[in-house]
């Protein structure tokens, strides 16, 4: 979660609110300064390098880079006669990326009409990430999505109780749980392996990707689908959980200090846009070159 991503204060289903006297507008998009170095490169060719990029948050999406122009290869970029409308920017106009043998069609925008508030993004070119070969903020690549500088994950060791049972069978007891808080969620609760009955898991073919955790391996537990997952080489910010194994409380019946949890509204993964689309596949080691 980000600042307008899934339950973030901008995105429709934000877990919070603003305290003001009239109600805010059912969209707020926000841009601000990145003020970090960003490349983008595409057919072994760098086609764009700046410090001068602007990021924007919109709701429902993660955050798009914008490049000034003049930070671009110009011969890289061809215009092409297709056009679409913002519902909040305006018309848009769309690019082939062309560079050495590579080409990609609608592989970069501009939005061509800005209306006055929306001044910060005249002048500026977005990329599509799947289109592109990579994004890099210096030289570490960026995977998944531009990194959103409102996402934070803090993990915390506890000694709360956590039971976790499918039926009348002990899955997991331990009373040295992890936790960890990621912006706008409810906590998830980790467990060593050693206080979990492994037995009763079986690990299934199916991985997703977190852009900030790294890549997320799945276990069902008897009938229970995917009912547990586990990072098993976890990206070295998340180093603590990596290996820890997690239990869906919708499930598994998952009990934390004789209480039994629930899944929380707007704790399930939202699907991913098209040109945000994730894939195992795009995912280096700790997102390492």
């Amino acid at each position: 979660m980000g600042l307008a991503w899934q339950q973030g204060p901008l995105a429709q289903g934000a877990v919070g609110r603003f305290l003001v006297a009239d109600p805010l507008p059912e969209r707020l998009l926000f841009a601000e300064p990145l003020r970090r170095r960003m490349r983008v490169r595409f057919g072994k060719v760098w086609v764009v390098d700046s410090e001068d990029v602007t990021l924007l948050h919109e709701p429902g999406h993660y955050p798009v880079a914008y490049f000034p122009l003049s930070d671009i290869r110009q011969e890289v970029l061809e215009l092409s006669d297709h056009t679409t409308k913002h519902r909040d920017l305006g018309t848009t106009a769309w690019y082939s990326v062309r560079a050495g043998s590579e080409s990609k069609p609608r592989a970069a925008w501009q939005h061509t009409a800005l209306p006055d508030y929306a001044g910060d993004l005249k002048g500026r070119i977005a990329f599509a990430w799947r289109a592109m070969d990579a994004f890099y903020e210096e030289d570490q690549q960026l995977v998944g999505h531009a990194a959103d500088p409102y996402h934070r994950i803090d993990i915390r060791k506890t000694s709360r109780h956590l039971v976790v049972r499918h039926g009348d069978q002990v899955i997991a007891d331990t009373t040295r749980p992890l936790a960890l808080y990621e912006s706008g969620f409810a906590a998830r609760w980790y467990v060593p392996r050693a206080d979990v009955n492994e037995t009763a898991l079986t690990r299934v073919d199916f991985q997703t990707f977190c852009p900030y955790k790294g890549v997320c391996s799945y276990y069902d537990i008897a009938d229970a689908r995917h009912a547990a997952w586990s990072y098993l080489d976890a990206w070295p910010e998340v180093a603590a959980v990596a290996s820890f194994i997690s239990f869906e409380p919708d499930r598994v019946q998952v009990s934390l200090d004789d209480k039994q949890m629930r899944l929380e509204p707007g704790q399930s993964v939202t699907p991913h846009g098209v040109d945000r689309n994730l894939s195992i596949d795009e995912a280096p080691l700790g997102g390492k070159l």
